[in-house]
C-alpha cells in the first residue's frame, strides 16, 4: 500500500468518525441547555427557541435530533438516571461491608448533585406540573436497587437495625438531596457562605454520612 492510499484511507476514516462525534457533542449541548430551561420552567413553560439559543443551534436541529419538545424532555429526565446508574454499576458493592457500601452510595449521590444542583428543580417541576407522569418512565427503581440491596444485606448481617427498606431509602435520599433543593432560598440567609463550594459539599457529605449511619446502625 503506497503513501497516497494510506492518506486517502485515513481521510475516509476521519470523515466517517467526525460526523458521529460531532453529533454526540451537539446532542450533549442541546441536553445541557434543555436541562437548564426545563429546570426553570418545566415542560409546559420551556421554549424550544430558548433551548436552541443557549445550545447555539437552530430549532430545526433540535427537531432533527429529538423531533419535539416532549421527546427532548424525556431525554433530559432520563440522562441523570443513566449517569448515576453508570457510576453505581462500576462498583461491586458486595466487596464492601454494608456500612462502607452505604457510605459509598451517599458520597456518589451527593457528589453527583453537587455537579448538577439544578436537577432537584428539574424533578420538582416534573412533580408539580406533570405529577410524575414522565418520571415513572425513567426506570428509577432500577437505580435504587443498589441502595435497597445494601440496606437489606446490612439488616441480614445484623449491622443495621430493622428497617423498612423503601422508607429508609426515602429518608436517606432526603438527607442527601434536600441540601440542594433549598439552596436557592437558603443562600440568602447566609450570603457569605457558598454552600456549593468543595469545602461545604465535603462538610455536607461527612455530616450526612454520620447522620444516616447513626440512624440505621443497630445499637450496641
Amino acid at each position: 500500500m503506497n503513501q497516497d492510499t494510506v492518506v486517502r484511507s485515513s481521510k475516509q476514516i476521519a470523515k466517517s468518525v467526525r460526523p458521529f462525534r460531532d453529533a454526540e457533542v451537539t446532542q450533549q449541548q442541546i441536553l445541557n441547555a434543555a436541562e437548564q430551561e426545563f429546570s426553570r420552567h418545566g415542560l409546559k413553560g420551556a421554549r424550544m427557541s430558548a433551548i436552541a439559543e443557549h445550545a447555539k443551534v437552530t430549532t430545526a436541529t433540535l427537531h432533527y435530533y429529538f423531533e419535539n419538545k416532549e421527546n427532548l424532555y424525556k431525554a433530559v429526565l432520563q440522562r441523570p438516571v443513566n449517569e448515576v446508574q453508570a457510576m453505581l454499576g462500576q462498583l461491586n458493592f458486595d466487596t464492601f461491608s454494608s456500612e462502607e457500601a452505604l457510605k459509598q452510595i451517599i458520597r456518589i449521590a451527593i457528589s453527583n448533585e453537587a455537579k448538577n444542583p439544578q436537577r432537584q428543580m428539574l424533578w420538582f417541576q416534573e412533580a408539580s406540573q406533570n405529577q410524575g407522569a414522565y418520571f415513572r418512565e425513567c426506570n428509577v427503581l432500577n437505580l435504587h436497587k443498589h441502595l435497597l440491596k445494601v440496606l437489606e444485606r446490612g439488616m441480614a448481617e445484623g449491622c443495621f437495625r430493622a428497617l423498612k427498606p423503601f422508607l429508609a431509602l426515602t429518608h436517606i435520599l432526603s438527607v442527601c438531596m434536600f441540601y440542594f433543593t433549598v439552596h436557592e432560598n437558603w443562600k440568602h440567609l447566609t450570603p457569605d457562605i457558598d454552600r456549593l463550594s468543595p469545602k461545604m459539599i465535603e462538610e455536607h457529605t461527612e455530616e450526612a454520612i454520620a447522620f444516616i449511619l447513626a440512624a440505621v446502625k443497630r445499637s450496641q
